[in-house]
């Protein structure tokens, strides 16, 4: 089997990370982390009192 060369000469123990977030992908789905926190912050509220009142 060919092995295709490895470019950039990164650490091999980020397992890929650094070549994941090091890459700017205009086409990609951008979410603020704002916008995560606060949907994460409802989702457990409206559990919490589902959890109460049921």
């Amino acid at each position: 089997m060919y092995m295709a060369k490895k470019s950039g000469g990164r650490l091999v123990s980020s397992a890929g990370l650094v070549n994941y977030y090091d890459s700017e992908d205009r086409r990609a789905v951008h979410i603020k982390p704002e916008y995560v926190m606060a949907v994460a912050a409802v989702v457990g509220v409206i559990i919490f009192f589902m959890n109460t009142f049921y």
